[in-house]
């Protein structure tokens, strides 16, 4: 009994961290890593996600590593936290709807609170990957050369 229930917690929880990853490719949040994390849950139960940990954790990890190879992007890493904590600030604050406002009243500022709240953890999640991201990739080359002979060993394993 205990078994099913900890299969069904985990393969639950793996599979809402998937879906959110998925979006989060498109919406704003860290979707490379969440579909890591997802699919590294699901690893535990499934042949085929322990297959696509290894590519995946390596896509995450370089692209974690391309977001501060240079002050530039770092510069761009962080006005797009600035810009999502924002407008999740804006959502909060829930100004009244302009005059100019070309649209229907429903489509102001929709979902309310809970879309400011979730903005602003994302850009919480957002400022403290980049951080992390600067302390583990920004002036190390060995850190990348590392994760090239990881994603070697698991295209030897899984025979790519």
């Amino acid at each position: 009994m205990m078994r099913t229930a900890k299969r069904v917690a985990l393969e639950t929880v793996g599979w809402i961290l998937v879906v959110a990853g998925v979006a989060a490719l498109v919406l704003p949040g860290p979707g490379l890593i969440l579909l890591f994390a997802g699919v590294a849950v699901l690893s535990q139960q499934y042949e085929w996600a322990e297959r696509q940990v290894d590519p995946l954790k390596y896509r995450a990890m370089k692209g974690a590593a391309y977001g501060v190879a240079s002050w530039s992007r770092i510069a761009l890493s962080l006005l797009g936290v600035s810009w999502l904590a924002a407008c999740g600030v804006v959502w909060l604050v829930d100004p009244d709807q302009p005059d100019w406002w070309p649209v229907a009243d429903a489509l102001w500022l929709p979902g309310g609170a809970a879309t400011g709240v979730s903005l602003v953890v994302s850009a919480a999640l957002a400022l403290a990957l980049v951080v992390w991201s600067y302390h583990r990739f920004n002036g190390k080359p060995e850190a990348l050369e590392e994760l090239e002979r990881q994603k070697d060993a698991a295209d030897e394993k899984w025979g790519r």
